[in-house]
């Protein structure tokens, strides 16, 4: 019996974050409402009667023949001005704003705005009537602290400006008209799951100062590259990855806790507020961004968002910039993986991973890179992934895998950090393929 199209279906099959569900209509990926608290999740696979979904948010109390409705949408995030100096969750839902709503605690099925649609912004047309405009191009400018934020054409947009004002706007105003029919707004909506477009990929020549001597000296990572940050418990990664945020010259930075412990990402959440930037003299937060993912959150959350913070990234590198992104743990990520698919009951690779570890990691990972815009600038998008290894195993599945795609491997020395001996990089196991 094949899935009939309805507006709403039922629950089947609850098991922890996956839920088994039939009676409506859906394809891959979709965001679906699970339950009557209306929870959000992801079909992640498809049956000839029934379909898979893991849920975002905890489904303790959710039981079979709750309503399923499907929402017919990929898990996008919201780009616009507003993004520098937000802190969201893995879903991109701002927690300052639940905070002040609902206190300390989230409440199941809450729904926020990735970015405030009621603030008004000064937006500044570099484009006249008349002239032609194909998708990705800088069309006005908008400033978000100091950083000069590009509004972009929208992807499939081609045709010439009929319409565009200046002025002081939402997100959500309309700006302009092209001849093609598209709408101009100050933000879009973007699915995290696919790339966003460029024109070429450029080779990674130029070195991101980190501001760390041991690393630029010795083992030094480019512009556009990967650096694998692998440690046992206690051995300097998270304090790493906050050094190289506020010492680099990025200039754009992105920092996802990614199934972290509670107070580490507290310690992240209370200093970066506060830290001022050497470069400008003013709060480090106005240009960067948090997304907030600790190890006691839902496990479906915590595996998307890595993909919302690699797509805020490449938002900026298509404005121009270069942008840094600190993933940390990359092995909670993968964790994450391996509950939902022991869950799905798939069949488990080494050490109880998914088979498709390998080939996860690598998309990622390959989503880094400098490259020539659609519009014609240069941007680049580094990632600083560090790896949890149990006991400082650099043999398991996590790290060997990450160090296929990763051309700079600063490894951690817990005897070195046992003897307070910062940075505690074993200079034996490090190196950097961006040399030149």
């Amino acid at each position: 019996m094949a899935i009939t199209k309805k507006s709403s279906g039922k629950i089947l099959m609850v098991s922890g974050p996956v839920v088994e569900a039939t009676g409506v209509d859906v394809k891959m990926s979709d965001i679906v409402r699970v339950g009557d608290e209306a929870l959000m999740g992801e079909v992640i696979k498809i049956e000839e009667n029934s379909f898979i979904v893991q849920v975002y948010e905890d489904t303790t109390g959710l039981k079979p023949g709750e309503p399923v409705t499907n929402t017919n949408l990929p898990l996008s995030v919201e780009l616009g001005p507003g993004l520098l100096g937000s802190i969201y969750d893995g879903i991109q839902r701002p927690l300052e704003i639940l905070e002040k709503e609902m206190g300390y605690f989230i409440k199941r099925g809450v729904d926020a705005d990735g970015i405030d649609h009621k603030k008004k912004w000064d937006f500044k047309p570099t484009v006249k009537k008349g002239d032609k405009i194909l998708e990705g191009q800088v069309i006005g400018e908008v400033k978000e602290f100091d950083i000069i934020h590009k509004i972009l054409a929208p992807y499939g947009s081609k045709g010439t400006v009929e319409m565009l004002k200046s002025g002081s706007f939402t997100v959500e105003d309309e700006i302009g008209r092209l001849s093609d029919g598209t709408i101009l707004r100050l933000s879009v909506r973007q699915p995290v799951r696919s790339p966003r477009k460029f024109t070429e990929k450029l080779a990674p020549s130029i070195p991101l100062v980190t501001g760390q001597r041991v690393y630029d000296v010795f083992f030094p990572v480019a512009k556009g590259g990967v650096a694998a940050l692998p440690g046992p418990f206690g051995a300097g990664k998270t304090v790493t990855q906050q050094s190289i945020a506020k010492w680099s010259d990025a200039e754009i930075v992105v920092y996802v806790g990614c199934g972290e412990r509670g107070n580490e990402m507290t310690e992240v959440l209370t200093e970066f507020p506060h830290l001022i930037d050497p470069k400008s003299g003013k709060p480090m937060m106005e240009r960067t961004i948090l997304v907030a993912n600790t190890s006691n959150m839902p496990v479906a959350a915590r595996e998307a968002s890595v993909y919302v913070g690699i797509t805020l990234a490449e938002y900026y590198r298509d404005m121009g910039y270069n942008v840094a992104i600190m993933a940390d743990s990359t092995s909670r990520w993968a964790e994450a993986m391996r509950e939902i698919s022991s869950r799905l009951e798939e069949m488990p690779g080494e050490e109880g991973y998914p088979a498709y570890l390998s080939t996860k990691l690598a998309n990622f990972y390959e989503r880094a890179g400098r490259v020539k815009t659609l519009n014609g600038k240069e941007g680049s998008v580094t990632v600083i992934g560090a790896v949890s290894p149990a006991g400082g195993d650099f043999s398991e599945p996590v790290t060997q895998n990450t160090l296929r795609v990763a051309k700079c491997f600063w490894a951690l020395d817990a005897k070195l950090a046992e003897k307070r001996h910062y940075w505690s990089i074993n200079w034996l196991n490090s190196y950097s393929l961006y040399h030149e």
